[in-house]
């Protein structure tokens, strides 16, 4: 697996979760009370972007090997970034 992956993985994660925190924010000081419906939005997307990552990914990839290595780091960093992003906010 090349560093330009690595890198680009990493800086996605670091997009997700400074989108998670600002929205957050965001929401928390207009309308608190749908801080409940952002969270789940926010998980449904982040969801929906891992597993269309992992996917294409493993797709387009022609080393089964090279792809399992690549799906079992991005969910890492997924539970990684969630679990960072919950402690800041929580």
């Amino acid at each position: 697996m090349s560093i330009l992956i690595i890198f680009l993985s990493v800086f996605f994660y670091v997009l997700l979760g400074t989108a998670y925190v600002k929205g957050y924010d965001f929401v928390k000081s207009h309308a608190p009370g749908n801080l409940v419906t952002f969270y789940l939005v926010m998980a449904t997307i982040r969801i929906l972007l891992v597993a269309t990552i992992v996917a294409v990914y493993v797709l387009l990839s022609k080393d089964r090997e090279d792809s399992i290595h690549f799906a079992a780091m991005f969910l890492g960093m997924y539970v990684v970034t969630m679990v960072v992003t919950l402690i800041l906010k929580h």
